[in-house]
Protein backbone atom coordinates (compact mmCIF):
# COMPACT_ATOMS: atom_id res chain seq x y z
CA UNK A 1 0.00 0.00 0.00
CA UNK A 2 2.94 2.34 0.61
CA UNK A 3 4.21 2.04 -3.14
CA UNK A 4 0.16 2.83 -4.37
CA UNK A 5 -0.08 5.58 -2.40
CA UNK A 6 3.88 6.66 -3.35
CA UNK A 7 3.07 6.10 -7.11
CA UNK A 8 -0.24 8.34 -6.99
CA UNK A 9 1.88 11.47 -5.26
CA UNK A 10 4.53 11.42 -7.24
CA UNK A 11 2.23 11.53 -10.61
CA UNK A 12 0.52 14.66 -9.17
CA UNK A 13 3.37 16.86 -7.97
CA UNK A 14 6.22 18.92 -9.32
CA UNK A 15 8.65 17.75 -7.79
CA UNK A 16 8.45 13.75 -7.12
CA UNK A 17 11.69 13.61 -5.52
CA UNK A 18 10.29 15.56 -2.53
CA UNK A 19 7.58 12.46 -1.52
CA UNK A 20 8.52 10.79 0.91
CA UNK A 21 5.65 7.71 2.21
CA UNK A 22 6.31 6.36 5.77
CA UNK A 23 4.51 3.12 7.24
CA UNK A 24 3.26 3.03 10.78
CA UNK A 25 0.77 1.14 12.54
CA UNK A 26 -1.80 2.27 15.54
CA UNK A 27 -3.57 -0.49 17.36
CA UNK A 28 -4.71 -2.85 14.17
CA UNK A 29 -5.05 -0.24 12.05
CA UNK A 30 -1.96 0.65 8.83
CA UNK A 31 -0.89 4.44 9.33
CA UNK A 32 1.01 5.49 6.23
CA UNK A 33 2.25 9.01 6.57
CA UNK A 34 2.63 11.04 3.19
CA UNK A 35 4.94 14.35 3.06
CA UNK A 36 5.32 16.42 0.36
CA UNK A 37 7.23 19.73 -0.61
CA UNK A 38 5.31 22.53 0.82
CA UNK A 39 4.28 23.79 -2.66
CA UNK A 40 3.34 20.60 -3.87
CA UNK A 41 0.99 20.33 -0.51
CA UNK A 42 -2.24 21.91 -2.62
CA UNK A 43 -1.68 19.49 -5.32
CA UNK A 44 -2.09 16.26 -3.03
CA UNK A 45 -4.73 18.12 -1.21
CA UNK A 46 -6.65 19.29 -3.87
CA UNK A 47 -10.19 21.89 -4.13
CA UNK A 48 -12.26 21.07 -0.57
CA UNK A 49 -9.98 18.23 -0.22
CA UNK A 50 -11.35 16.17 -3.31
CA UNK A 51 -7.71 14.86 -4.20
CA UNK A 52 -7.05 13.76 -0.43
CA UNK A 53 -10.69 12.04 -0.20
CA UNK A 54 -9.82 10.01 -3.89
CA UNK A 55 -6.58 9.03 -2.57
CA UNK A 56 -8.15 7.57 1.01
CA UNK A 57 -11.12 6.07 -1.64
CA UNK A 58 -8.52 4.43 -2.95
CA UNK A 59 -6.42 3.38 -0.31
CA UNK A 60 -9.78 2.00 1.84
CA UNK A 61 -10.68 -0.09 -1.08
CA UNK A 62 -7.15 -1.78 -1.37
CA UNK A 63 -7.40 -2.41 2.42
CA UNK A 64 -10.85 -3.80 2.49
CA UNK A 65 -9.69 -6.13 -0.07
CA UNK A 66 -7.27 -7.52 2.09
CA UNK A 67 -9.19 -7.48 5.52
CA UNK A 68 -7.05 -4.20 6.79
CA UNK A 69 -7.69 -1.15 7.70
CA UNK A 70 -5.70 1.43 6.70
CA UNK A 71 -5.36 5.70 6.99
CA UNK A 72 -3.50 8.30 5.44
CA UNK A 73 -2.38 11.09 7.40
CA UNK A 74 -1.08 14.11 5.02
CA UNK A 75 1.67 15.38 7.00
CA UNK A 76 3.33 19.41 6.47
Amino acid sequence: MKTLVESIAKALVDDPTQVNVTEGTEEDTLVINLTVAKDDMGRIIGKEGRTAKAIRTILNAVSTKDNKKAILKIVE
